[in-house]
């Protein structure tokens, strides 16, 4: 006998079932237990604007949300979001929640590439839903969890500074 635990090989095709609000819609897959929830929201549902990058949680392209918190999906297993209402870019983009952020990253070129977009504009949703009118620092800090390789997060930063100030201006999100 070589010490290969056979019992390993029994567990490979478990599944379990789990069921999430995403989007405000109910859904429910079939997840292998170390499936991780950005691998379930890509594959399983095909919302593919949450990235997986890092897969260490690092570069905040996974970021969705999960009972109203930003969280790095690459770090959470499936089946621990079980009953979890999540939003992904998709639907903070459908819901309108975004749009003026969407739109000055649009304006001020902070997507460029588009990878560690929607994980950035998730981020800069929480941040403005927590303080409505954030220091450029305070902007800065929010994004260290971020990585960008292409736009040098100056953009970024003045997008984000300046939905912050029209909202401010207007009385909150467009």
């Amino acid at each position: 006998m070589s010490g290969f635990d056979e019992t390993l090989l029994d567990d490979a095709g478990e599944t379990v079932r789990v069921r999430f609000v995403v989007n405000g819609r109910k859904v429910a897959c079939e997840v292998a237990p170390r499936e991780t929830l950005v691998d379930c929201l890509r594959n399983a549902l095909e919302l593919t604007g949450t990235h997986a990058g890092c897969e260490m949680g690092a570069c905040g392209a996974c970021l969705v949300q999960l009972d109203g918190r930003a969280v790095h999906s690459c770090l959470i297993f499936a089946v621990q979001a079980d009953g979890a209402k999540i939003n992904t870019i998709e639907g903070l983009a459908e819901s309108g929640v975004i749009a003026d952020l969407q739109a000055e990253f649009h304006r001020r070129n902070a997507l460029q590439c588009g990878f560690c977009t929607p994980g950035m504009l998730v981020n800069a949703h929480e941040l403005l839903s927590q303080v409505a009118r954030p220091s450029r620092d305070e902007i800065r800090d929010a994004l260290s969890g971020n990585y960008c390789r292409c736009t040098g997060y100056e953009a970024i930063v003045d997008a984000i500074d300046a939905v912050a100030k029209a909202r401010s201006e207007d009385g909150g999100p467009a």
